[in-house]
């Protein structure tokens, strides 16, 4: 278990938080690498619809790592993000349905 500073008093963060919090930030920068290899395989710019999923699910990882943490900074800052991935889900989600087109595996949107 890694030590840890909380208001000058030393403090045991379990593994598994160092899991979470890790993995978060791992699925949340894989979405650049996803982005960029969907841009370079259509030799122009696109936003695949895995970014937002990875994004969103980095962002909802990362966030319950910073509500263990209780840091209000990154709490508001990956709340404020999943908003915004959720939503941007939505919005391909019901344009897809009004082309009679499925989730599928579109690469940009």
């Amino acid at each position: 278990m890694l030590m840890s500073l909380s208001d000058g008093v030393p403090e045991v963060t379990p593994w598994y938080w160092w899991v979470i919090g890790f993995g978060g930030q791992l699925v949340f920068a894989s979405r650049f690498w996803v982005q960029w290899i969907a841009s370079e395989r259509a030799k122009k710019s696109v936003v695949p619809i895995s970014f937002w999923w990875l994004s969103i699910s980095g962002g909802l990882l990362s966030l319950c790592y910073a509500i263990y943490r209780l840091d209000p900074v990154f709490i508001m800052g990956q709340l404020t993000g999943s908003v915004i991935y959720a939503r941007n889900l939505t919005l391909i989600r019901r344009s897809r349905q009004r082309d009679g087109d499925a989730w599928g595996d579109a690469e940009s949107c």
